[in-house]
């Protein structure tokens, strides 16, 4: 295998949430040269990784709400793989056959990396058609359909089977620990790629049902966990951090763009410790505001 996509799944209760998990498994199966890995014991993973025959790994540690642990996903991932290429990405995320060739083209330019991308949001309902010719018939749709997502929050990690063995007791599907890797990646002055304009990411769009009390994850106190473990918020790198852009197969330096100029200004102003204050406050969210404006 060239490459293993892993992930932890949410539970398969809710009849939405199962049919995006399930179009996502199914479509990963028709990638070549990946391998699928299911990690957890959420209802219904089981019965799920049975009937695609892909491997399931329980045994993950938790916290003590019972959300499984980053360090603990990974480490399952990578003792169960020998593929050279690990990558994560989240359990309602669908990918083209371009997702395998650009982690193929960035690991021949670099030997530590962390690939990152945009994702295009699309709506999906039901069963997706995965037979012959599916993959133009999803690139015309999310063509016709898709909006691209703002260069936030990461949906997928692709990066060598050695990196990223040591990491913070993050909950996984709470905000946070996505922005660290970033981070992590570029204080080890590893080349962090941009993959968006290589890799056509589609994320199908859900409600935060599944979460405690219906909030957006970034209310949770594990999310607040996180952002601590990762080292505060100037560690919440995204994806105007990345160093490199992969553009028809080769490593590009990232251009650097007034979002990005605007970025570094945010990072700047956002104290050591504590929250902004003042001056430092309103301008903060001044160039917050506009940077956001720009990039919407």
């Amino acid at each position: 295998m060239t490459l293993t996509l892993f992930t932890a799944p949410k539970p398969f209760t809710d009849p939405h949430i199962a049919t995006i998990q399930r179009n996502a498994i199914r479509n990963w199966l028709r990638l070549e040269g990946v391998d699928v890995l299911l990690v957890g014991d959420e209802p219904g993973l089981a019965e799920t990784a049975a009937e695609f025959g892909v491997a399931h790994l329980r045994d993950v540690e938790r916290n003590e709400w019972g959300t499984p642990l980053i360090p603990s996903i990974f480490a399952l991932a990578r003792e169960h793989s020998d593929a050279p290429i690990l990558a994560y990405v989240n359990a309602d995320m669908l990918f083209l056959p371009d997702f395998v060739e650009a982690a193929q083209q960035v690991a021949t330019q670099a030997e530590r990396f962390l690939m990152v991308g945009q994702r295009w949001d699309l709506d999906v309902t039901a069963e997706l058609d995965f037979a012959s010719g599916w993959a133009a018939r999803l690139r015309e749709r999310v063509a016709r359909e898709g909006l691209l997502h703002p260069p936030a929050g990461s949906d997928y990690f692709i990066f060598p089977r050695d990196a990223f063995t040591e990491m913070p007791a993050f909950a996984i599907g709470r905000a946070g620990w996505d922005n660290w890797m970033i981070y992590r990646a570029r204080a080890l002055g590893w080349p962090v790629v941009d993959g968006t304009p290589s890799i056509l990411a589609i994320h199908q769009n859900h409600d935060y049902s599944h979460l405690p009390g219906g909030r957006p994850h970034y209310d949770l106190e594990e999310s607040h966990r996180n952002t601590a473990l990762a080292g505060g918020e100037r560690h919440m790198y995204t994806l105007f951090e990345c160093s490199h852009v992969l553009r028809e197969g080769r490593l590009r330096p990232a251009p650097l763009t007034l979002p990005r100029l605007l970025r570094r200004l945010e990072l700047w102003l956002l104290p050591p410790t504590g929250k902004a204050r003042g001056l430092r406050r309103f301008l903060l969210r001044r160039v917050r505001r506009t940077r956001r404006r720009l990039t919407a």
